[in-house]
């Protein structure tokens, strides 16, 4: 039988404390902890294996488990473009506004988050990837095959190492694929 569980990106206003109970009464499995919120600190999380225990223990009081933690915002800053102040949100606020930094954080912190999930036991990460040309993908005005390909060569610059630190961790990373994102159907997926 396969766990059931409940991301808790969506409420990373609510305290963990209190989301954990709320699922635990709602009868699900387990959480997917997004590193957003207080829900999960990645720095500690990678740092600090009695830090990760304590998530496990919390989860634990109320029989519940952690198969895979989410870090889509600091992933979509990986390759998003650079202009897009909307991000701006997803990071510390010392970074908004400062497409390099903003990056750069992101980069470290997808990092990070390979080997918070490997302190916490848990072999998956899901997130997004960022797109430099999520917003060109509409069917007009055309968008030259280059930029595309240009585009491609982009994420595989920026995500294959920190791929490679998820491969020394023993966790892989799940991309979420949907409308907008780089990869938003089977055949983009898989060029991704």
């Amino acid at each position: 039988m396969r766990p059931v569980t409940l991301f808790s990106g969506q409420w990373a206003d609510m305290p963990m404390e209190t989301f954990i109970k709320k699922v635990s009464a709602w009868g699900y499995d387990g959480i997917e902890i997004a590193c957003s919120g207080d829900h999960l600190d990645v720095m500690k999380a990678a740092k600090d294996k009695r830090y990760c225990k304590t998530v496990r223990d919390k989860l634990a009081c109320k029989n519940l488990k952690v198969w895979a933690i989410s870090n889509h915002l600091a992933g979509q800053l990986v390759c998003d473009p650079d202009d897009d102040f909307r991000t701006d949100i997803f990071c510390p606020k010392k970074f908004a506004g400062k497409a390099d930094a903003k990056r750069k954080w992101a980069v470290e912190q997808m990092k990070y988050t390979a080997k918070a999930a490997e302190n916490l036991g848990v072999e998956i990460v899901t997130g997004f990837t960022g797109s430099p040309i999520w917003h060109m993908l509409y069917s007009f005005p055309p968008v030259p095959k280059q930029t595309i390909d240009d585009a491609f060569d982009f994420v595989a610059e920026m995500w294959n190492p920190i791929l490679d630190v998820f491969e020394d961790h023993g966790v892989k990373f799940a991309l979420e694929v949907h409308p907008t994102e780089i990869a938003f159907d089977i055949i983009t997926a898989k060029r991704t």
